[in-house]
């Protein structure tokens, strides 16, 4: 998730997100009914949709970096999971100009970051459809809940933008079902003036002149990803292109200011992504590689699939991290966004193998140094600490602060004491393998520790994941 230069902060109650969770319902009944404006996700009950799932978005995208100014169309390829008279998407801001599914003109309602399309027939449980939306305008800058910036970012420094999703960022840019749990394949075209480069997910399928003086790059992403991973970026980029010693191709794009970061990069990346691979097991997407900003603005690192953003040129630890984020947390999503720890725990423990890995401290040593609050790390602005919360009970507020990085991987290497290296990488592997493209929560890991060790872990997994406070470190 969002590494910044170092993680950071109302509450959803538990009763507040089940009433939200029971208001995005749709009706009961039978025949046709609208779909759900929200999946009930215990920390962003509003995010998502019920109804249907989406398979793939086309998204074509016209921007004009001097009026900030965005013309798009983006078609939704979809299957109903129940009779739907209408159903929603999620977009906030920008001005809808027309829809359409199947073909027909359909009537869209504007509620917030909830458009309502109502198709000219209703649609059946799981027939196809694709609905058609086209839009513009001035994309938004959007603001957390934890104060991070998110949306689309213009630049502060250079005439460049970059969308960034997490978690809800990719409603700015484009309408969808935009929650963890309904990932889809990508394919997007950017086009921008001459001069400029534009870099989405996946891999440049190809490059189009248009007329005007302007270029477009198309982009594909085969494999399925979460909106929040979606990503464009906008730049007078310099494109370093190469293939790793086992031959998966990379592609870095860095601005003007950060060029200098590039032949390191060139050297880290490829090490980085065989040794994690050795850890964790075949590398699981078509390419890498990474965008080499320079944002101010947006302030992390952020693990968008399969080219990392940094804001700007990175340093090892934040390449390893974020280069972690491919298996766990994108080849393999979180349910709901309470169950995060499973992205930035393990991509945290992922920086203290490569500490240890590279002649430094111990994990041991730096699971100590992170219960003595001696590591840095441990503790985060406004005097927060990795106690404050247990791992798998943040807030939006705190969804990126010590207790889900840390913490999380201080459970990673209790677990890994308690069943020995062999036992413990297997399961890391295990972990990717099974969920592979698809989503999982904590009791799914659980079950998956318990089953490959024949050992109940229960009680680990209360001490250091659900129970509030410093536990002891005896028992």
């Amino acid at each position: 998730m969002k590494v910044r230069s170092r993680p950071r902060r109302p509450a959803v109650s538990a009763l507040l997100a089940l009433l939200a969770a029971t208001a995005c319902v749709g009706g009961g009944g039978h025949g046709p009914r609208p779909g759900a404006a929200g999946v009930g996700d215990p920390l962003f009950p509003r995010l998502g949709n019920g109804g249907y799932h989406v398979r793939h978005y086309g998204l074509t995208l016209d921007y004009d970096p001097d009026t900030r100014r965005l013309a798009a169309t983006a078609v939704i390829s979809a299957r109903a999971t129940q009779d739907l008279s209408s159903f929603n998407l999620d977009l906030k801001g920008l001005t809808v100009r027309a829809a359409r599914v199947d073909g027909k003109p359909a009537r869209t309602r504007r509620a917030g970051a909830e458009l309502t399309v109502r198709p000219a027939a209703p649609l059946r449980k799981d027939a196809a459809f694709e609905t058609v939306v086209e839009y513009g305008g001035r994309p938004e800058e959007i603001t957390d809940a934890d104060g991070s910036t998110e949306g689309w970012v213009s630049s502060a420094s250079v005439d460049g933008a970059v969308g960034l999703g997490e978690p809800a960022g990719s409603t700015a840019w484009f309408p969808g079902n935009h929650h963890p749990s309904d990932k889809a394949a990508y394919d997007i075209a950017v086009t921008v003036p001459d001069g400029y480069t534009a870099v989405a997910n996946g891999e440049l399928a190809r490059t189009e002149h248009r007329p005007g003086g302007r270029t477009a790059f198309v982009w594909h992403s085969g494999e399925p990803l979460a909106s929040y991973l979606a990503t464009v970026a906008v730049g007078r980029f310099t494109v370093t292109t190469g293939r790793t010693p086992h031959g998966l191709p990379y592609y870095i794009a860095a601005a003007p200011e950060e060029a200098a970061a590039v032949p390191d990069m060139v050297k880290l990346l490829p090490e980085v992504v065989e040794w994690e691979s050795g850890l964790f097991g075949p590398y699981p997407f078509s390419s890498t590689g990474g965008v080499v900003d320079h944002n101010a603005r947006v302030g992390y690192a952020l693990e968008t699939q399969p080219k990392p953003y940094y804001q700007s040129a990175p340093g090892a630890t934040t390449i390893v991290h974020e280069l972690a984020h491919q298996w766990f947390g994108n080849a393999v999503t979180p349910s709901t966004w309470r169950d995060v720890w499973l992205n930035e725990g393990f991509a945290t423990y992922a920086e203290w193998l490569w500490e240890e890995e590279r002649g430094g401290r111990t994990t041991r040593e730096i699971f100590t140094d992170y219960y003595d609050g001696e590591d840095p790390n441990s503790k985060g602005p406004g005097g927060t600490t990795i106690w404050d919360f247990p791992p798998d009970s943040p807030t939006p507020r705190d969804l990126t602060d010590p207790p889900v990085y840390g913490r999380g991987a201080m459970a990673l290497q209790k677990l890994r004491e308690a069943v020995g290296d062999r036992e413990f990488f297997g399961i890391l592997r295990a972990w990717v393998q099974e969920h592979r493209y698809g989503n999982a929560d904590t009791k799914a890991f659980v079950r998956l520790c318990e089953s490959r060790t024949g050992r109940d872990l229960g009680g680990l997994f209360d001490t250091w994941l659900h129970k509030k406070g410093k536990p002891a470190l005896s028992g």
